[in-house]
């Protein structure tokens, strides 16, 4: 059973499957800080004074100052600013994994497809090599091929 699982583990989609596991857990904790440190606080200060991870209603019917004040207090809130956060870095690691995507099939572009080999016969439909002057199922004479 060891030796299966081994070989199922060290398949290479098994492989490259982790790896992307793990690039993508790092990628995502590089997004959360480019939003919670770099975008959201000018954005905050572009909408008033903002903190958006600040911002929670208290189910409690108490007033907090700050969403660590009414945790600390053990008060239920609703953390909808936590929330346009976390929406903003899905946004973000969403558009990032389109351009890659993007990037990939452009690279994988497909090579058009070889031009046929055969033509159909007008009378049986039988497939006949382009340089035939007879078809061979039918025996019917056949126009000369057209040099495309």
């Amino acid at each position: 059973m060891f030796k299966e699982f081994r070989e199922f583990a060290m398949r290479g989609n098994v492989v490259d499957l982790a790896v992307g596991v793990i690039i993508g857990a790092a990628f995502g904790k590089i997004v959360t800080s480019l939003v919670n440190d770099i975008i959201m606080p000018p954005l905050g200060l572009i909408l008033g004074r903002v903190d958006f991870s600040n911002l929670f209603i208290s189910l409690s019917g108490k007033s907090y100052a700050s969403l660590a004040e009414a945790k600390a207090a053990g008060a239920p809130t609703l953390n909808y600013g936590v929330f346009i956060n976390n929406v903003l870095d899905f946004v973000i690691v969403a558009f990032a994994v389109f351009l890659l995507v993007r990037g990939i099939n452009r690279l994988h572009h497909a090579a058009p497809p070889p031009a046929p080999a055969t033509r159909p016969c007008p009378y049986c439909l039988t497939a006949v090599p382009l340089a035939a002057t007879r078809c061979p199922a039918c025996t019917s004479q056949l126009a000369a091929a057209q040099g495309g």
